[in-house]
């Protein structure tokens, strides 16, 4: 498993993900999922990106500095996913999946 700059392991252990997604739901009230990627549609550089939607899948407001922590926390505990596709993020299981229905944007 990679190490951080910090010499920390990204992930420590299977406990750590499950851990995450609950300590997510508890920071962001009302969300049931966030996507996360570094090609953000809306940017022209990539960088970090996260985005909270509610379970009927209606965006939640998240402040620039809380959008880029949230996809910090994710990027790092799940080292050995793909960024180069979105991924979503479910806050009831933990579980990561590639985002199918986003577009990808060159660079």
């Amino acid at each position: 498993m990679p190490a951080a700059p910090s010499g920390t392991l990204a992930c420590p252990n299977a406990d750590a993900r499950p851990r995450l997604a609950a300590k997510l739901a508890d920071m962001i009230p009302g969300a049931a999922a966030v996507t996360v990627g570094f090609t953000d549609p809306v940017t022209q550089w990539p960088h970090a990106y996260a985005r909270a939607t509610d379970a009927a899948g209606r965006p939640i407001r998240l402040s620039p500095v809380a959008r880029r922590i949230v996809a910090r926390w994710i990027v790092r505990a799940h080292p050995d996913a793909d960024w180069t596709r979105p991924h979503l993020l479910d806050l009831a299981d933990g579980q990561l999946a590639v985002r199918t229905d986003s577009p990808v944007r060159g660079r």
